[in-house]
């Protein structure tokens, strides 16, 4: 007998040698006829097969036996009831296991099956052995399935057929067979034994909400079948899926002990459905901080809108992790960007605005934007008024006419939280996003804090590997991930993916390894740290162009590029996110730090500079710039000219207001110009002269004029024409010959020597 089932029941009948007054002829019920008034029945006291036992002459058409005790049915109880008969004279009728079903408030049951399988007797003498299964649970073998409605029967035997015949008939046993139908003796509970039928058509969620609180710790066993729960459910109990669920979108599903894509995928059936769930519940839980994909991968077809698969909220605050898994893309018309063309108005005076627009609902939130003119990279839609006809941008634009057509394109991606107004602190790690060149990777909320991105791989974005549309990239970190572009076979100048980009300030992107992107960042915002990245953005093509590794995009940045290698592609600092990008009044190009960073390349044009300044209008200037103790190197086809520059596409930089610019420690190999600044050069003058030129072109960085000489040393004494040593000095006029990179110094008489001449060429 199971004792963790039965342990307390009384489910064996007394023997008919006890007294038939216990022995109901109708349904078992208090008050019903009992056999031990029958005029056709006996009790004989020495059966050879049975000993004592009860002696009936069939007389009606149903001949019933009916044990009047109630026999216990409880959740995941399953009783054999079997009686051994035989005839001995007469009609042969046929025997079959009955029972009379009643519920908590002793009433009949008559929705559920009462008899079992019926056995015909067919020779006298013979004994037969008739049985049937009672439980809770509708499973196979069990011939009166009677649901959780049952709390107890009167058990017993009819006979059917025709009448006259003399029968003989054992006692009526009742055993426990849980056991049967249990794999592991009792180590869980079977949600069919609590009502769950698993048609995918009648709701379950009761039955499952019941064996979770009846399984004390035990696991819930879920049978193969198809189960609809129609709500939200938690389950707190460990659950083994054979079968699967089937749920309403809105519905959650909480699986406290099997918190993880194996949990939920086993649940579900599928491993997007498993993803979409787990996704959903790690929002609106507090016990588990993150969802585990156990490695698994899951193929989709289409993005995950994480906001629209959560549903019920559009801000979160908690720390959240999604780790240790890979999602790959398969080609579907689900990873088909969305574009549309609208003609708008721009002010200035409202930068981050494209106001005037029809049909705005048809452009959705996340879309590119590109236009003819005055539109920077990496521009994105971050709300829209409908109403209104606007939009509202991730960033400004930079002196567009008022009116232009634009473009907004909508990338599609495969962890996608553009639907988040804020979300704060979310964390991707582990994760590899086998994009295939049809999809991008990650696309960020419109506003939140400290989104990390760590230890991911983005293999094959079509476009973007993480995309912030909007200011939800405040405090991001992206750390230690791999990307590797799907335009690896792809000139420098011909690509067009971008592996991040950002709009707010405090970004930290750390010890990462890129592979020919156009960029692997564009930049927005200040106080951004760039640390320990290898970004590598060559070709084959001999002498041929580079595209810049970082856009750094406003001109006032506070930013610390540190300890990187930065590999066939530049630094590129330019201001076209301002609206109005003539300089007015401001910091102009300020707070950039260059330091301990490795800069290399290979058969690259000779004109390709290492550092770049791209002023989009006039009158700006450098006003901080740190380029100290980086490694600059050249190999195969001609020397760089220089290792900085200025791209003058749009405006020229203003050299003569250059300050706080600090150059030095940096070293030199393929590289013409040795910049340098503060600089001191060794001049030789071999005729005495009232007037030294010292020629400071070969360091002036981006072609500054020098602004003042700071010190003079003499090597060994200088002498007058008449060989004559002297002991004055002389004084320094800046800004001299072309370009004004020429110091010169004035003597009171003529001299010539040898000196160490110290110029700046900032104040």
């Amino acid at each position: 007998m199971n004792q963790v089932i039965t342990d307390g029941l009384v489910l064996m009948p007394p023997p008919f040698a006890d007294g038939l007054a216990v022995w109901s002829r109708q349904d078992g019920r208090p008050g019903s006829d009992t056999w031990a008034t029958a005029a056709n029945a006996a009790l004989v006291a020495a059966d050879a097969d049975f000993g004592t036992c009860l002696e009936i002459v069939k007389t009606e058409s149903t001949t019933r036996i009916r044990f009047m005790s109630q026999t216990p049915i409880v959740p995941g109880l399953y009783l054999r009831v079997s009686a051994r008969v035989k005839a001995l004279s007469g009609n042969l009728p046929t025997a079959r296991i009955a029972a009379w079903a009643g519920n908590a408030a002793s009433q009949n049951l008559p929705s559920v099956p009462q008899i079992g399988p019926a056995t015909a007797l067919t020779a006298y003498g013979e004994v037969v052995t008739v049985t049937a299964i009672i439980g809770t649970g509708a499973r196979g073998g069990v011939d009166m399935p009677w649901g959780t409605a049952a709390s107890f029967g009167h058990v017993g035997l009819d006979l059917t057929g025709p009448n006259g015949g003399q029968v003989r008939i054992d006692a009526i046993e009742v055993e426990d067979v849980t056991s049967v139908f249990l794999r592991k003796l009792m180590d869980w509970v079977d949600v069919r034994d609590f009502g769950a039928v698993g048609n995918g058509v009648t709701d379950d969620r009761a039955a499952f909400v019941a064996a979770d609180a009846a399984a004390a710790g035990r696991e819930v066993m879920v049978p193969a079948g198809n189960y609809r729960i129609a709500s939200s459910l938690t389950m707190n109990s460990p659950v083994r899926f054979e079968g699967k669920l089937v749920m309403p979108d809105e519905a959650r599903l909480s699986l406290n002990q099997n918190f993880d894509l194996k949990g939920y995928s086993e649940a579900m059936g599928d491993d997007v459905l498993g993803l979409r769930k787990g996704i959903q519940q790690l929002f609106n839980q507090s016990d588990h901080e993150g969802f585990d994909l156990c490695g698994r991968r899951v193929v989709l077809d289409a993005p995950l809108d994480v906001q629209g698969i959560v549903g019920n909220r559009n801000t979160y605050a908690n720390r959240r992790v999604l780790r240790n898994g890979q999602l790959s893309a398969t080609n579907s018309p689900g990873w088909n960007d969305a574009v549309f063309t609208r003609s708008g108005t721009w002010s200035a005076s409202d930068p981050r605005r494209i106001t005037g627009l029809s049909n705005v609902a048809d452009i959705p939130i996340g879309a590119l934007v590109t236009g003819p003119q005055g539109v920077g990279r990496e521009i994105y839609v971050m709300a829209r008024d409908v109403a209104g006809g606007r939009v509202t941008l991730s960033a400004s634009l930079s002196g567009a006419p008022v009116t232009q057509t634009y473009t907004f394109r909508r990338f599609r991606y495969m962890l996608d939280f553009s639907g988040w107004l804020n979300l704060q602190r979310f964390i991707v790690s582990d994760i590899e996003f086998l994009c295939a060149g049809l999809c991008s990777g990650i696309n960020l909320p419109v506003d939140g804090l400290v989104f990390q991105i760590q230890d991911c791989f983005f293999t094959g974005p079509k476009d973007r590997a993480i995309t912030s549309c909007g200011e939800g990239c405040q405090g991001m970190q992206i750390d230690r991930c791999q990307f590797l572009s799907n335009e690896q076979n792809t000139n420098a100048p011909l690509r067009t993916s971008i592996a991040f980009n950002s709009n707010s300030s405090d970004v930290k992107v750390r010890d990462n390894r890129v592979n020919k992107f156009r960029h692997f960042g564009v930049v927005g915002g200040t106080g951004n740290i760039f640390s320990g990245n290898h970004f590598f953005q060559g070709d084959g093509v001999t002498d041929g162009p580079r595209t810049a590794g970082l856009v750094l995009a406003d001109n006032n940045i506070k930013t610390t590029i540190e300890g990187n290698y930065i590999d066939n592609c530049y630094i590129e600092w330019g201001n076209e996110r301002d609206p109005t990008p003539a300089f007015s009044t401001g910091f102009s190009f300020h707070g950039l730090s260059l330091d301990g960073n490795i800069f290399f390349s290979t058969e690259s044009a000779p004109w390709m500079n290492f550092i770049v300044i791209k002023p989009y209008g006039p009158g700006h200037f450098i006003n901080g710039l740190t380029v100290t103790d980086n490694l600059f190197k050249k190999t195969g086809g001609a020397q760089l000219e220089a290792v900085e520059g200025v791209d003058t596409s749009f405006a020229q930089l203003d050299l003569t207001r250059t300050a706080d610019l600090l150059f030095n420690g940096n070293t030199y190999t393929g590289i013409i110009k040795r910049t340098e600044n503060p600089v001191t050069v060794r001049h030789v003058e071999g005729t005495a002269s009232t007037t030294w030129n010292v020629d400071m072109s070969g360091f002036a960085p981006f072609g500054a004029p020098v602004r003042a000489g700071t010190a003079f040393l003499a090597e060994g004494p200088l002498r007058s024409a008449s060989n004559v040593i002297v002991y004055f000095t002389p004084y320094a006029e800046p800004a001299q010959g072309p370009g004004g990179r020429t110091l010169r110094l004035r003597w009171q008489q003529d001299v010539r020597g040898t000196a160490q001449i110290t110029a700046r060429f900032d104040l």
